[in-house]
Parts: C-alpha cells; sequence; structure tokens
C-alpha cells in the first residue's frame, strides 16, 4: 500500500514542498518576533541616548513604556508556550 499511497500522492508533492517551505518561514517569523533580546538593547539605546541628552524625560518616558509594554507580550507569549 505504501508504494501505491505514494504514487497516487507524487503530483502532490511539489504543494507538500511549499507548505513545509512556508511553514520554515512563519516559525522563523515568530522566533525573531518574540525574541526579547532587541528590546532589551532597545531599552539600554534608549537610557544612553537619555543619559547623553538626546531626548527628554517624557520622550524616554512613553519610548520606554512601549518597549516594557512589547517585553511583557514577549514574556506571556512564551509562558503560554508548551
Amino acid at each position: 500500500m505504501g508504494l501505491l499511497t505514494g504514487l497516487l500522492t507524487a503530483p502532490m508533492a511539489p504543494v507538500r514542498a511549499v507548505v513545509w517551505v512556508a511553514q520554515r518561514v512563519v516559525d522563523k517569523a515568530h522566533d525573531e518576533y518574540y525574541d526579547p533580546a532587541p528590546i532589551w538593547a532597545a531599552l539600554a539605546d534608549l537610557e544612553r541616548r537619555l543619559e547623553r541628552g538626546e531626548i527628554d524625560q517624557a520622550t524616554f518616558d512613553r519610548t520606554e513604556d512601549e518597549l516594557l509594554d512589547r517585553l511583557d507580550e514577549i514574556m506571556q507569549f512564551r509562558q503560554r508556550q508548551p
């Protein structure tokens, strides 16, 4: 039965390959989107910019809140993963 199934489903091989590649792309995008390292780097850069006087306290506070919200979203996502 395996040979017959293989022969009958052979025309679907390109579709399966495309689906497999698409799933790998989605997995990679997910990994990058939910990586906390860029958020931590942005927070460190934000603090350096404040210390150098490149931004004011209000801008720092607003941007820091956005980055911390994003970090919280990442942590919640990672906790839901098995």
